[in-house]
């Protein structure tokens, strides 16, 4: 029965997937569903190269498309001709492998063979050696080239530019939580960043490629592991016992974390069942289950206070590193000041002056921002007053753009620059302080005034 629904699972998420890539396709590309078009972009690759390089850019430039519409940089090619661009009838194209192979040699596609994965080759010694020996038949030319057979199998292939892009986009992610210039994660937190198991060992193994980041490795009673990740535009620094610490600490706040989620989910479970055996009159039942959520609440409330104090240590070192980074600035801006035989005296000058222009500053902000505020306190009808005047304008307004049609140019610009005069004074003698002052400012403003206004 699992199987079954597991197997419908796939079965919709296959044909929604294909719905969105028709309809990306059939957008893309106008004469998708021309028959005779279609044959000629099906079939096979022969000939030389200039007879099929058009169909090949084609091909190519499709692939990225939909591969980034979807959100994803890893690629099958079963995937592609059975559900991307299979065509009604059974139709799928011939070249596609050929394709592949092409992008392949051109280095725009990677095999997953092609990637070093950092977390295998840190772990196993069998996959040190054999990552040095194929380093070692790559520099010496002795490595046996791809063929195009390689891509008609059911192989995960990697899209070079959008592998970059994931790539930056992972560093902006963990950029928005750390200020600093690297930070440490858990590989179970990196893999949710990068979008799953896959995208995040082709993540990683770039970016160890870049120098961008490092994969730890923490042995104790269980196996912890995380990266470090460089979150500026220079390389990951070198790893240091601290950075084992952290990610020891990191580890710890995922599986407390994950043990809350447990106890809630049994606290959940426990107290619906308590309360339907309360409805149907089974008390002793209630009273079991009553005993197991009280239990799961102060295990939570364990579980909570350990998550709280992990936290708290990691502040601390967050603390210290703030701390650590100010010192070095503070050092830096000190050399600085000698090479450049600047005295403290010079410095503080500069200080007085700069807060001067930060209070003046101020005071004409806190001027700008009070006005208005006394002026809406002082009168709190003012609101209702001007959206009377609003409305009144409004309606003459209408009135004014169908009588005032034939009236000369000339006449128009000398009532317009009255009635501005008028509502100038008007507007100037309202103070603010009562219901008179709106009531002036409609006296002022005579129907003709707002016509001609309005104009």
């Amino acid at each position: 029965m699992m199987m079954d629904c597991a197997s419908n699972d796939i079965q919709e998420e296959e044909e929604e997937e294909r719905l969105k890539v028709r309809e990306l396709v059939r957008r893309e590309v106008e004469d998708w569903d021309d028959p005779v078009k279609a044959v000629a972009r099906f079939k096979g690759f022969s000939g030389q190269r200039s007879d099929w390089e058009g169909r090949y850019l084609f091909w190519r430039d499709l692939i990225i498309k939909v591969a980034r519409h979807l959100g994803t940089f890893i690629i099958r090619p079963s995937r592609l001709n059975n559900i991307w661009f299979r065509r009604e009838g059974a139709l799928s194209p011939l070249c596609l492998h050929q394709v592949l192979f092409e992008m392949h040699n051109a280095g725009e596609l990677l095999r997953d063979s092609d990637l070093t994965d950092p977390t295998r080759t840190s772990t196993s010694p069998s996959a040190r050696l054999s990552l040095i020996l194929r380093k070692a038949i790559h520099t010496l030319g002795f490595s046996t080239p791809a063929q195009p057979s390689d891509f008609s199998e059911d192989c995960y292939c990697i899209l070079s530019t959008l592998l970059e892009e994931r790539a930056l986009q992972v560093v902006q992610l963990l950029s928005e939580n750390h200020w600093t210039s690297s930070c440490v994660i858990t590989l179970t937190k990196f893999q949710e960043t990068c979008g799953g198991p896959k995208e995040a060992s082709a993540v990683l193994s770039y970016l160890s490629g870049c120098g961008k980041a490092k994969y730890l490795v923490v042995r104790k009673k269980d196996v912890m592991e995380g990266v470090k990740v460089s979150l500026s535009s220079g390389e990951v620094s070198e790893v240091t016992s601290l950075d084992y610490h952290v990610l020891h600490l990191m580890w710890t706040v995922d599986k407390l974390e994950q043990q809350l989620e447990v106890i809630d989910q049994r606290c959940r479970k426990s107290k619906s069942s308590a309360v339907g055996c309360l409805k149907s009159g089974n008390r002793r039942i209630a009273l079991r289950h009553a005993r197991e959520l009280k239990l799961a609440f102060q295990s939570r409330e364990k579980c909570t206070l350990l998550l709280n104090r992990v936290e708290e240590v990691l502040r601390v070192i967050a603390d210290a590193e703030s701390s650590r980074k100010v010192s070095e600035a503070m050092k830096v801006g000190a050399e600085a000041m000698r090479e450049n035989k600047i005295s403290i005296e010079e410095v503080d000058l500069c200080l007085e002056d700069l807060d001067t222009s930060i209070s003046s500053i101020n005071q004409v902000d806190e001027l700008l921002v009070s006005a208005p505020l006394s002026a809406v306190l002082e009168d709190e009808d003012i609101d209702d007053e001007l959206k009377i005047l609003e409305l009144e304008i409004g309606e003459d307004s209408n009135r004014a753009s169908i009588s005032k049609n034939g009236v000369d140019s000339m006449a128009g610009v000398a009532e317009e620059s009255e009635t501005v005069d008028s509502l100038s004074d008007a507007l100037s003698n309202l103070n603010f302080k009562g219901s008179a002052a709106t009531k002036a400012v409609r006296k002022r403003l005579s129907p003709s005034s707002t016509e001609v206004l309005s104009v």
